[in-house]
Formats: C-alpha cells, structure tokens, sequence
C-alpha cells in the first residue's frame, strides 16, 4: 500500500477550516448535536486543536478541519487505512474526534473521546451499523495519553487497532464504493450526555493530532 494522504494541518489545499455540511447552514454552531461549538477558521499548527470559551455567549470557539471544500478534496474510500497519532485531553467537556462525512451521512467515527469516562475510547460506524466503546486505561487511554491507532475501511467490517492489537471489528464495512471526506476537530460537550465545561474551570481546552495518514 501506499501513502496517499499525509495531514499537515496547517495546509489550505488539503484542509478547508471551520466550515462543514455536518453542521446545520455549514456552521458555525451545532447545538442540536449537544455541542457548545463556535467553529474558528484557524487551522491547527503541530497538529493542536483547541477551544477558548466566549464569555459572552456561553459557546466555545472551536478548530475544525475538513477535506470537504478544500483545492484538493481528498476522500477515503473503502480499503483504504488510516492511521493516527493522538494525545487525549484532559479538560472536562473536551469532546476530540477524528470521522467522516460526506451528502448528509457516510459518518464512520475513527474516535471520539469524553473526559468524564476516562478510559473508553468511542468507535463506531453509522454507514452500515456497529460501535463499540472499549475500555483501553491499561493501554493509554486515559486523560493526557497519546497511542497510536489504525483504522481499517474495509468493505465487510470496519476494523480497528489500537497499536498493533485489534479492538473491535464490525463485521458489517462500508461497502463498496463508499468513499466519504475527513473531519478532524475538538468539539465541547453541553453536558446533556457528557460532561461540560465547569464555570470555574479552565478557559482553553486542547488535544493533539501528532500525525494522520491515509494508505491505498
């Protein structure tokens, strides 16, 4: 296989900033989702998405980055591997997740991730079914941690490793010819299902993506 894609989330012609059909009119809010997002059109140097709190409305500024809309308008198709790098967060409300999108669906989450239940990593595939949440605190899954994962599109089961072990394949895929664009982005939890941001809390909250790549 080789590389076909290789993030540099500072890049205007891989990534477009702050704009996606997932959120309702394109952005910037998405409160029908239980997020506080405000999508920024920042991008994201070393690969640090972040979010700062807006005194004035109660929303959050948010880094997004999509391929959608971008020069060169990459998609992920059925076969292909993604892998990643990741440091979690550690901030109460911090919701990061890496996923895909595309004509209102083609959603496979490649992560998503909630402070307040500190070991479980969220996987799951909406194009034709199965999720798990995996209980990985003994393999760096927790608040602040950073492991490697490789996510496997396959058009029969979506599979996905967290380092060289696999943790969860779907036995369902996304079959063929499905192809779908990436997401990247820290969204913040409005506390209806998770846990939001505390008032007296800290104003910025943070993940990193040290590396995505996408093989064929």
């Amino acid at each position: 296989m080789a590389v076909v894609f290789d993030a540099d989330f500072t890049s205007t012609s891989q990534w477009t900033a702050g704009c996606t059909s997932a959120y309702p009119r394109m952005g910037p809010t998405n409160r029908s989702d239980h997020k506080l997002d405000y999508l920024s059109g920042a991008y994201c140097p070393a690969g640090v998405f972040e979010a700062t709190r807006r005194p004035a409305d109660g929303l959050w500024t948010c880094n997004l980055l999509t391929t959608e809309g971008s020069p060169e308008g990459f998609q992920v198709c059925t076969g292909d591997e993604l892998s990643a790098r990741i440091t979690l967060p550690v901030e109460m409300g911090a919701w990061p997740s890496i996923w895909t999108w595309r004509d209102g669906g083609n959603e496979v989450d490649v992560f998503e991730y909630h402070p307040d239940h500190p070991d479980l990593l969220e996987m799951s595939n909406h194009v034709r079914g199965g999720f798990r949440y995996w209980d990985g605190g003994d393999r760096g899954i927790a608040p602040g941690g950073t492991f490697p994962m490789r996510v496997v599109l396959g058009a029969n089961s979506v599979d996905w490793y967290i380092g060289e072990e696999l943790v969860y394949a779907d036995l369902h895929g996304v079959g063929p010819g499905w192809h779908a664009y990436l997401i990247v982005n820290l969204s913040v939890a409005d506390g209806t299902y998770h846990d939001c941001p505390r008032l007296d809390g800290p104003d910025r909250l943070s993940w990193v993506c040290h590396s995505l790549r996408v093989e064929r």
